[in-house]
């Protein structure tokens, strides 16, 4: 959430902001009109609540001198009137406010290019070159049909379409993946593991951004009001919700597996075939909470944990700074990794890396102190895919099938899936 004063200190940068993202500056418009409001009613209020304490000091005196006081005892009933008629509509306009100030995006930092969509994201480099194959390879969803190892029929059978069965060998690299994944990101990497839950209620998702705008893109059971989880950045940047850290832990660092649920993948005009485009996937996710100075530089070495996941596996990479069409709500600058895919011939985005600034934090109020007894800040928060699973996996049996129509294992992968070659 965007802080309430840079609507009476930065309207131009807003509102260009706004204008950057494709967003319509309407609900802006109504925001500074609501905030002029609600500092106009907060004057009124509290220039009666200070005539109210003035007058009953007043009144006690008269009582005290035996004079009579009940001209100025009726006065003042009408003025506590008054005052909670003002104060109900203050919470009426603060109530509207905070609901527009939710649903806008976060500012892009300056850094980022400025685009309507895709189009204008910025490829900043591009690691490793297309395999070349003497035959022509085939597609992942052929691979898998062939080996055995994932059943897309019967995966819809039992949850739907964009639901997948791993079988085999395809539930094992499906795990050693996983398992690989959070032990290079715990061991080398700095990150603390943690195991959180897989669905969150309505302040949890609020903080991170996904309520109320997104509502309707998620899973929700409605007799408790949890939701399931869209990916791990949710449990795991409100570890620290309403709460204020001591300076000296930061950075945090946290790494998680969870599956993720998204009812928005498989949209209409996308490819959906084989595991393109699916509603429950796996992922291992990467979270931080820094100091605000910190930030854009970890966001860096976040992209570059990523990198270091698909350089170990083999893969053709390449990294995109999207422009501000095609960031997400909360980001203020975001890295996409696409891995090269030869038998869909296509590069696929399998990581995202973020800094959302102060704009969860806010959300979530998670803030620190630099040191004892100073004014608590809010912290930045990042989040990234280190990596998503259905993409890495398309790459993986894509780039290393052979033409007998085996898939060999990448190397790092081996110790835990305890074979070379799958078929």
């Amino acid at each position: 959430m965007i802080d309430a004063k840079l609507l009476r200190t930065e309207v131009e940068f807003l509102r260009k902001s706004l204008i950057n993202r494709g967003e319509d500056t309407s609900p802006l418009e109504k925001a500074i009109v609501l905030d002029e409001e609600r500092r106009s009613l907060l004057v009124q209020s509290e220039a009666l609540k200070a005539e109210r304490n003035r007058v009953s000091d007043e009144i006690a005196r008269m009582k005290r001198e035996k004079l009579d006081a009940s001209a100025e005892i009726e006065r003042m009933r009408g003025v506590s009137d008054q005052i909670k008629s003002l104060d109900a509509k203050v919470a009426e306009v603060e109530a509207e406010l905070e609901d527009i100030l939710m649903r806008m995006p976060n500012p892009p930092a300056d850094t980022v290019p400025v685009g309507s969509d895709a189009s204008g994201n910025v490829i900043v480099r591009t690691c490793g070159e297309p395999k070349k194959f003497d035959f022509e390879p085939v597609a992942h969803w052929d691979i898998a049909l062939a080996l055995g190892i994932i059943d897309f029929e019967r995966g819809s059978k039992l949850a739907g379409s964009g639901f997948i069965l791993y079988k085999g060998a395809g539930a094992r690299l499906e795990r050693a993946l996983i398992n690989w994944m959070l032990d290079l990101h715990t061991s080398e990497h700095g990150y603390t593991e943690i195991f959180p839950p897989f669905l969150a209620n309505r302040r949890t998702m609020t903080g991170t951004g996904q309520l109320p705008k997104f509502e309707f893109d998620m899973y929700r059971m409605p007799d408790d009001d949890l939701f399931l989880i869209p990916t791990a950045e949710v449990p795991l940047t409100n570890i620290h919700r309403e709460e204020i850290l001591d300076g000296d832990v930061l950075p945090l660092y946290f790494t998680g597996y969870t599956p993720c649920f998204r009812r928005e993948a498989g949209a209409a005009g996308k490819d959906t075939r084989g595991l393109l485009r699916v509603h429950e996937f796996d992922k291992v996710e990467m979270v931080k909470l820094t100091k605000p100075e910190e930030s854009f530089d970890e966001l860096e070495k976040m992209v570059a944990d990523a990198e270091d996941v698909l350089r170990r596996l083999g893969l053709t990479y390449r990294v995109v700074l999207l422009c501000t069409g095609d960031m997400g709500f909360s980001s203020a600058k975001t890295y996409d990794l696409e891995v090269w895919s030869p038998g869909v011939g296509q590069w696929l985005e399998v990581s995202s890396c973020s800094n959302c600034t102060d704009f969860q934090a806010r959300r979530a109020d998670i803030r620190f102190r630099r040191e004892k007894g100073a004014k608590p800040e809010f912290v930045h928060t990042l989040n990234g895919s280190g990596v998503a699973l259905p993409r890495t996996v398309i790459a993986i049996l894509e780039t290393y099938q052979t033409q007998d129509g085996r898939v060999i294992v990448p190397e790092v992968l081996r110790p835990y899936m305890g074979i070379d070659v799958v078929g």
